[in-house]
């Protein structure tokens, strides 16, 4: 079964949500500063995450990032929508919603397949067979059943890769205090045990919330529940937008545990 034609998308009529290319540039922004993921122009997506301008420019950009584009447009086309920028697609894919549960299996390893076939040869089975595990086109799933990272920390690189995973992988934090450009957050963190990876909670850290005056998201406040990408805080989360990113983050590391995968040079974000 061919997954729909997602390549016919219209620009986003904002509604009651954050315009989605504005919440993409949220998300978007921390790894792709550290150079880790799409365009260059990393001080252009900070500016129009922080003025609230949604305009051809910004668009451009975020096409640009090769690694999470294919998984909006998936979730768009999926889902009845045309367009990948549409504010619940965003957040399906960065947070979670209702609509990955919506997305047939079978589409999302077609698109896997046709992203990484070519250079994984005979390997491409290990890859569409996350999806019949149970793998949605939610970052979480990217981070830890995808990337390269999953296969080097079975080889027995545990330091960087989970370090990486982690800080790349988009984590709820409490936040007890805020100072400044800095908030301190009760967070989780993955660990890994020789066989499996898990989320332990009770840890504390320091993050960022602005530089140079430039904030990712509104003010935060001791009590708030606030989403986590590398070091920065990017939005703050309701009740139910943190139970969805529970929910799927548990999701994707029950795939990453079950499924062997093989080492994969691809985009992260």
């Amino acid at each position: 079964m061919n997954p729909p034609d997602p390549n016919d998308r219209t620009r986003l009529t904002p509604g009651t949500r954050t315009p989605g290319p504005l919440l993409f540039a949220r998300y978007a922004y921390p790894p792709n500063a550290l150079g880790y993921c799409g365009p260059a122009d990393h001080g252009a997506l900070l500016e129009y995450a922080v003025a609230g301008v949604v305009d051809g420019g910004l668009i451009e950009l975020e096409s640009g990032f090769t690694g999470a584009w294919p998984y909006l447009q998936l979730i768009a086309a999926s889902t009845g929508g045309t367009d990948p920028l549409a504010a619940a697609v965003v957040e399906a894919y960065w947070v979670g919603n209702r609509l990955l549960d919506r997305i047939d299996p079978r589409w999302l390893a077609a698109s896997i397949d046709d992203r990484f076939a070519i250079r994984l040869g005979a390997q491409r089975s290990t890859l569409t067979a996350l999806a019949a595990a149970g793998g949605v086109p939610h970052h979480s799933f990217h981070v830890l059943a995808v990337s390269p990272w999953i296969g080097l920390l079975r080889a027995g690189f545990t330091e960087g890769s989970l370090l990486t995973m982690d800080r790349c992988r988009i984590r709820r934090g409490l936040v007890i205090g805020v100072d400044n450009g800095t908030v301190l957050v009760e967070t989780d963190r993955l660990t890994w045990d020789g066989e499996r990876l898990e989320v332990t909670s009770g840890t504390s850290e320091v993050v960022q919330a602005a530089t140079n005056g430039y904030r990712l998201a509104a003010d935060v406040a001791p009590g708030d529940t606030v989403a986590l990408h590398w070091d920065w805080v990017c939005d703050r989360l309701t009740p139910a937008q943190t139970r969805a990113l529970d929910v799927f983050t548990r999701r994707s590391l029950a795939v990453a545990n079950a499924v062997p995968t093989a080492s994969l040079d691809a985009a992260f974000s």
